[in-house]
């Protein structure tokens, strides 16, 4: 039991961690303002090249020591240089296509976290008292799941017709290595009979009620509990409201969000409250329902029991009693 409570533990605390983590923000390939990625390339190996001057025909370069330069004609009308096209035919930055951060929804940007944060420092036992009811529901579910398959009326029927016949040895081979809890306390006061039934079966009923009802109490606190740690969070939001009444220049925002704090302390508590109360409730009619059950056939036992041995005494006493006993010594 304390590893499988262990278990779950360990499993609440993995899934909260990890469904309060938000992705990694997308990055921008970084681009150089003003230009867009398709020109850069070109110009570069524009810029790279020494500028040509154009010269008129039948002129000669006015330097003659100089690099020879090449004279080009006049390009026709409509032609364009291989730069100019680029830069022409390439996009401009503000219709370039930017990649933008993808929206994770209702838990992006670590919405519990947050919450968590806003909540105030009791949200830490409030967090602790919600693992805590979390964990004790789902081992109580589990175990109740568990006692409902291993429920056998048609044995326990058995057991008691075996009664009425008289043979208590195979009632309590019946009974014996069953893991329904009827049938426990039934084999438990067959093998006790000659001692203390009743005593018997009493102890018996009481350890299977005790493991049926384990955790209730623990589940009652947190229903108790979890409400007042709301509240406890929504005056220590309060306080902290009007603390920053004084202050002009931060009076509103500190306190909105001391009421923040305090709301959200509020409405944990009281979600924990209410998620807890309705499995409370619900198991403590299934231990009463044990209760009975286990009280009806320790009752049923005991009165087939004596008959058998009322039965088993008037037999005895009637085959016993000499006939001279029956008359007067007068």
């Amino acid at each position: 039991m304390k590893t499988l409570l262990t278990t779950i533990v360990c499993s609440l605390v993995f899934a909260l961690a990890s469904l309060a983590q938000s992705p990694p923000p997308a990055q921008s390939p970084p681009s150089v303002p003003g230009m867009s990625p398709g020109v850069q390339a070109p110009a570069a190996a524009a810029s790279a090249q020494s500028p040509v001057a154009s010269v008129p025909p039948g002129q000669q370069p006015a330097a003659p020591g100089a690099t020879a330069a090449v004279a080009l004609s006049p390009a026709p009308v409509g032609a364009q240089s291989p730069v100019t096209a680029a830069a022409a035919t390439s996009p401009s930055p503000a219709a370039s296509p930017t990649s933008e951060a993808p929206t994770g929804g209702f838990l992006s940007g670590n919405w519990l976290i947050d919450k968590f944060h806003r909540g105030g420092p009791v949200m830490w036992p409030i967090l602790i008292v919600s693992i805590i009811a979390l964990t004790v529901v789902i081992e109580r579910c589990i175990w109740w799941t568990g006692r409902w398959f291993r429920r056998d009326p048609k044995r326990i029927e058995k057991v008691f017709t075996a009664i009425e016949n008289g043979d208590t040895a195979e009632a309590s081979r019946l009974s014996r290595g069953s893991r329904d809890p009827v049938l426990r306390m039934m084999w438990n006061g067959l093998n006790h009979q000659h001692a203390s039934l009743q005593g018997a079966l009493q102890v018996a009923a009481g350890i299977e009620i005790k493991r049926a009802g384990r955790f209730l109490v623990v589940m009652d606190t947190l229903v108790t509990l979890a409400p007042l740690l709301g509240l406890l969070g929504t005056v220590t939001g309060l306080i902290r409201s009007f603390s920053f009444l004084g202050n002009e220049e931060l009076a509103v925002q500190a306190v909105t969000g001391g009421i923040a704090e305090a709301l959200i302390a509020t409405a944990c508590g009281l979600g924990i409250a209410i998620f807890s109360l309705i499995p409370f409730n619900f198991f403590t009619s299934r231990v009463s329902n044990l209760e009975f059950e286990l009280q009806t056939a320790a009752t049923n036992l005991e009165v087939m029991l004596e008959a058998q041995h009322k039965e088993r005494e008037g037999v005895t006493i009637e085959s016993g009693t000499p006939s001279s006993a029956t008359r007067s010594s007068i």
